[in-house]
């Protein structure tokens, strides 16, 4: 069984903590939620931020802060990439 992915776990998010709109792998809409948030170089996550082109693991997905939007991006099981 091989590790992790070595990206920090955020856990769940809290529904009592600020954290951005989480889209499936570059949706449409995600423009849509850019234009809200223009220039927006971070994203929130349980009221913690993180810079534009951070990856972290939520559970077992793999979040891309794509200018104030979390975009799934694969998988943090190595078994399931």
């Amino acid at each position: 069984m091989a590790d992790r992915i070595n990206r920090p776990q955020v856990g769940a998010p809290d529904p009592e903590l600020n954290t951005s709109p989480i889209l499936e792998e570059y949706p449409l809409e995600a423009q849509d939620f850019k234009l809200q948030q223009p220039g927006a170089k971070s994203c929130l996550f349980n009221n913690r931020r993180y810079d534009h082109g951070a990856y972290v693991c939520s559970g077992d997905n793999l979040l891309h802060c794509d200018y104030g939007v979390w975009i799934k991006a694969g998988s943090c099981d190595p078994d399931n990439i």
